[in-house]
């Protein structure tokens, strides 16, 4: 944006020329020098207003200065002294040359001039004096020094065209609103000066002169060096804010990520992170790098968008052999600084033809790379390079750049850490858990578990068990804590319900046996989980035939129902303590179910979130379980998206259901009066409803079956004695009765009359055992049918 002065701009000569050779800006001063207008020139190449055919030889740098001969409209040779600056565009790529030259100030002063008085010019420090036009009028030998000039070159001149930079700009509105204002001010700026490749920091002191009237007539600069603080009160600014940026998660990229962009542009221009290619090495790093180097680039940055100095991008691995910094500075272990200049890239860039050209493009002149190390491992490399900021890198920056990679290597080393037992622990539940859930005939049932996405692996966990009488139980549990731990904790737990479930326990009996079962496992010297051992639990136990749902919760959250065409509720149920309190009961309570209900059961972190409400994630819930669903497994998936957030801070395990019922056409029921005459009765009686099943094949072993279990409920139980055939992929015969006292095998002697009926049943089907129930027990068994 141009700046507007309340003086005659005219006083200096002043004209930009693109990096083309272009002239693309021409005052009214280069009018006057040279006569011609700016109509005549804008556009045209400015090797024209050379006196001479050619061109002025201008080395690299930021600025030049010297005496050119340039052709004036009448045709004549005007020696000219200019003063050049290399311009660079915002974007640090291109830009154009600024070229001025005084045409006002060099004659002498009047004795009297207050400009003339000021008390400064022989102070030790740089001292310059402006007049009211913010043109050099005077300045010292220490101000000569800084610019590079002497005074009789400048004098004339606006700080803005003897800095020629955007710094230079700021200053002089600085300038301006001391003169307009009347008061001292003091200003900090970054800024290179005489020509030298280092930018420096300067405080500026700004004061008014004044004459004996008290008028303002110029402005006194005194500039002071404080680089060496600054820079200090940098490096520590940088260190504090590596502590705070870097590590903020457990994620190996975003760490990389952070460091690099904690050192652009503080540090330099184009960073690169790179770390050892774990399909090589794998979890752990090797205790010894050798070149060649397969290394995957994580993370980059620069001050250009795009970062377009990268030649890898971000999960790219490359092969950095032992000529390269890289590799290098990695089997060092130590960092290494190259420049252009010196011709320390060479071999690696003619070798690597596409960073050469990169290199090149860009105009990188330094590059420093420093080794990733933490617990005496190298895990990667930093690479840090230059190309906008024209000083190479220095020790301090060398010292500041170690300090930051090490901390950011630990953390890097701990998402490292962290990863491997996250993926140890996922392997290990996942191990534990069901891989497919079995196929009953009385639910239809799908799952689903996530893990958190920041604190890791936990200990959820849920499983479906068929139990006898075609009845099936469900159970979902959350073991506390994260990590392997809480997954083996979680395996445990899982096989004991499994252990006790088979012993058709009912659901409370079944919690309080896992109960002293945490119990012991938390009181247990030998194991680690101690202390901080604990657990919920829901057990649920679905009966197809009597189309009833019992359940008992410790410390878990209720599950949600919808019946068919209804809306979803969740179960008014009393959740008893957590696993592992002792000495509370549990209570169960029952639920008559109508064919189709969807039960939903799941662990806490599926609504409780501390970046959420409870209350508006339990909502959610209820209304996507009462949306319409193509199947069970889309309602699942449905759920999970609109309850779930993008990253859970705890896992969540998911199990839904759909009940079936069995029809009354595929159960049959016979009450057995307690004689012993009867039993033929009833033999025929199973005979016959397994020829109205067409299931003739199966009568022999049937019949043998029902002939021990009604015998044995007869002689040994106590009444009343039923007899319940079910038929479904299994045919299953169940004799009931009021005594709790369960049979067992044993060996008949040679001459012993009984105690082989059992042994019998054992053999001839493919499983069977007892149940307690609410009334006494029921023996079961159950043998395979035909297909078909």
């Amino acid at each position: 944006m141009s700046r507007v002065y309340p003086f005659d701009d005219a006083a200096t000569a002043r004209a930009v020329i693109d990096d083309d050779g272009t002239l693309v800006e021409w005052n009214e001063g280069a009018r006057r020098l040279l006569g011609h207008p700016a109509d005549s020139v804008v556009g045209r190449p400015a090797a024209r207003l050379l006196a001479r055919d050619g061109t002025v030889a201008v080395p690299a740098g930021t600025r030049w200065e010297g005496t050119v001969a340039l052709r004036h409209r009448d045709g004549r040779t005007v020696s000219v002294w200019l003063l050049v600056h290399r311009r660079l565009a915002s974007d640090g790529r291109g830009g154009n040359w600024l070229v001025v030259t005084p045409l006002t100030g060099r004659d002498p002063a009047a004795p009297d001039d207050p400009l003339e008085r000021a008390g400064l010019i022989q102070a030790p420090c740089a001292v310059a004096v402006y007049d009211d036009s913010l043109r050099l009028r005077r300045m010292n030998a220490a101000m000569a020094e800084v610019i590079g000039l002497p005074e009789d070159r400048l004098r004339g001149l606006r700080i803005s065209e003897i800095g020629g930079k955007p710094q230079s700009e700021e200053l002089e509105q600085s300038m301006l609103q001391v003169l307009g204002t009347g008061r001292p001010l003091d200003v900090q700026t970054y800024m290179r000066t005489g020509g030298g490749e280092r930018a420096h920091t300067w405080q500026a002191r700004m004061a008014p002169v004044t004459d004996t009237e008290g008028r303002v007539r110029g402005v006194c600069l005194a500039a002071h060096d404080v680089t060496e603080n600054y820079q200090a009160r940098q490096r520590m600014q940088l260190v504090n804010e590596a502590n705070v940026r870097i590590g903020s998660t457990l994620d190996i990229t975003r760490t990389a990520q952070e460091l690099a962009d904690v050192c652009v542009p503080a540090l330099a221009d184009f960073v690169t992170i790179d770390l050892l290619d774990p399909e090589e090495y794998g979890d752990e790093p090797p205790a010894r790098v050798t070149a060649p180097v397969n290394l995957r680039r994580v993370a980059h940055q620069s001050v250009l968008g795009g970062v377009p100095e990268a030649v890898a991008e971000p999960g790219q691995v490359e092969v950095y052999p032992a000529l390269s910094p890289q590799a290098d500075s990695m089997v060092a272990g130590r960092t290494i600084r190259a420049t252009m200049a010196e011709g320390d890239m060479a071999k690696w860039l003619t070798w690597n033809t596409a960073r050469g050209r990169r290199v090149r493009d860009f105009g990188i002149h330094a590059s420093m790379s420093v080794p990733i190390m933490a617990r005496g491992l190298t895990l990667g490399v930093a690479v840090l390079t230059r190309h906008r900021r024209r000083d190479p890198f220095t020790d301090d920056d060398m010292l500041l750049a170690e300090e930051i990679t090490a901390r950011a290597a630990v953390c890097i080393d701990n998402a490292r850490l962290y990863s491997r037992e996250r993926d140890t622990a996922l392997a290990l539940q996942r191990s534990l858990l069901p891989r497919t859930l079995p196929r009953t005939a009385a639910l239809d049932a799908s799952s689903r578990y996530l893990p958190a996405a920041r604190a890791g692996v936990g200990g959820d966990w849920f499983d479906v068990i068929p139990l006898s009488g075609m009845r099936v139980a469900m159970v979902v549990g959350d073991v506390v804590g994260h990590g392997v731990q809480a997954s083996a904790t979680m395996g445990r737990l899982r096989t004991a319900v499994r252990t006790l479930a088979d012993v058709d326990l009912p659901p409370d009996e079944l919690l309080t046996h896992l109960d002293d079962l945490v119990t012991h496992l938390a009181s247990d010297d030998s194991g680690e989980e101690v202390a901080e051992l604990g657990a919920t639990c829901l057990y649920a136990v679905y009966d197809p035939v009597s189309r009833r749902l019992s359940l008992a919760a410790a410390g878990h959250p209720a599950p949600a129902l919808v019946l068919p065409g209804g809306t979803p509720e969740f179960l008014p149920m009393t959740a008893g303590p957590p696993l592992g309190v002792g000495g509370l009961p549990f209570e169960a309570m029952e639920v008559d179910l109508p064919e189709g209900s969807i039960v939903a059961l799941y662990t806490d972190g599926l609504v409780e979130d501390r970046d959420r409400d409870v209350d508006h994630a339990t909502d959610e819930l209820r209304r996507a379980l009462g949306a319409p669903a193509d199947s069970l497994e889309d309602l699942t998936d449905n759920v999970l998206k609109a309850v779930m957030p993008e990253q859970p801070t705890d896992d969540v395990a998911l199990l839904m259901v759909r009940t079936r019922a069995l029809g009354t056409d595929r159960v049959a029921t016979w009450d057995v009066p307690p004689d012993p005459a009867e039993v033929a009765a009833f033999r025929q009686a199973a005979t016959e409803r397994l020829a109205a099943w067409g299931l003739e094949e199966a009568a022999f072993v049937t019949e043998l079956v029902v002939s021990e279990l009604v015998t044995n409920a007869i002689r040994y139980g106590v009444p009343p004695i039923k007899l319940r055939l079910i038929r479904d992929r299994a045919l299953i015969v169940e004799v009931s009765d009021a005594s709790s006292t369960s049979p067992h095998l044993r060996r008949a002697h040679a001459y012993d009359e009984g105690g082989r009926g059992l042994l019998l049943v054992a053999q001839l089907t493919q499983r069977w055992g007892s149940r307690q129930t609410g009334t006494g027990k029921t023996i079961w068994a159950d043998q395979p049918l035909p297909e078909g």
